[in-house]
């Protein structure tokens, strides 16, 4: 009989941080009353690894990713934020530099659906050099030459995902998320860098309105919930096409209530916590979720309400749901 670990509508709180190099997973089985002789299999198959460090630095960075297991092969795509001029907490380009050449990655985005200088790849590119990214890595705006189309599994909005077209050109995909608050999606880490992040502009607006883009009132009538879980649908596809070439990282510092596509966003009210790294999407943002809870920061607070304001842990659970990944996860420091 299949274990229920959680509740599917709160967050999870009670996973225990264990080191590395001695993996015990007896805490959580005391916690659960299960025999662990009869269960320990279970629990060793069922959970995802999300690697955590408390150190942020781009020497941790490449660490956590070589912790991973997983190496990147080809051609490998970079996915970062490159940040609304205006705003300060997007990641900085000399922070990742470390990983993206000893992946040999190129940097890459998509152009937005909203206004802004990043809507159209000329000032776009100009943002991106202003924010010091063309100075130190090959860059690629993935929609600029149009798109293409991936297909959506199992979906109660989206059919298809529309995506930068320069996709095809990379084997890889390395999803390098800065985790903070958003004010749609009530936070953004993996999922959203992974589904509206390498979306082109079309299929931004196409996420954001559930597929209604071409009604006249589907931006502004798109239930928050359809929206969610159109985010999670067009990531379960980028997973879906990419398979075992790809992984994640969320980093969790500047913890704004904003998204780094805010030309103005509030300032960080919380300390930062550290990297999370994981094969598993769901997981990873799941942790992130926990650990934000879990804080004994005060400063917590705003960002707990613009993530519970905007139901935010939906995308988590669709995203679970269509088999992205499993929001049960061994927490593993380390340092």
């Amino acid at each position: 009989m299949r274990l229920q670990l959680r509740l599917a509508q709160k967050p999870f709180t009670d996973i225990k941080r264990i080191k590395i190099k001695k993996i015990d997973l007896g805490g959580i089985l005391v916690l659960l009353n299960i025999d662990k002789n009869k269960n320990e299999r279970y629990e060793n198959m069922s959970k995802s690894k999300v690697l955590f460090t408390k150190n942020i630095t781009p020497e941790s960075l490449v660490n956590i990713y070589k912790q991973l297991g997983r190496e990147l092969g080809g051609k490998v795509a970079v996915k970062v934020h490159s940040g609304e001029p205006g705003g300060k907490n997007f990641l900085k380009p000399e922070f990742m530099k470390e990983l993206v050449d000893y992946v040999h990655g190129t940097v890459v985005e998509c152009n937005t659906a909203y206004p802004g200088r990043r809507m159209e790849s000329k000032e776009h590119w100009k943002a991106i050099q202003e924010h010091g990214f063309t100075n130190l890595f090959k860059v690629d705006i993935m929609d600029e030459e149009g798109e293409l189309e991936l297909p959506i599994k199992d979906s109660k909005h989206l059919k298809v995902n529309y995506v930068g077209s320069h996709l095809a050109n990379y084997d890889s995909l390395l999803i390098l998320s800065h985790f903070k608050g958003h004010q749609m999606g009530g936070f953004g880490g993996a999922l959203k860098n992974t589904s509206i992040g390498i979306a082109s502009s079309k299929g931004k607006l196409h996420i954001h309105t559930a597929g209604n883009a071409n009604k006249p009132d589907g931006f502004f009538n798109t239930p928050q919930d359809a929206f969610l879980e159109s985010m999670a649908e067009a990531a379960s596809s980028i997973v879906e096409y990419r398979k075992d070439n790809i992984l994640f990282i969320n980093v969790m510092r500047d913890i704004s209530i904003d998204c780094d596509c805010n030309s103005c966003p509030k300032d960080p009210e919380m300390k930062d916590i550290g990297i999370l790294a994981s094969l598993d999407p769901v997981a990873l943002d799941q942790a992130c979720v926990d650990l934000i809870y879990k804080s004994d920061d005060k400063g917590k607070a705003s960002l707990i309400h613009r993530m519970e304001e905007k139901h935010g842990i939906h995308t988590v659970e669709e995203a679970a749901r269509l088999g992205v990944g499993s929001r049960e996860y061994e927490l593993i420091d380390i340092e």
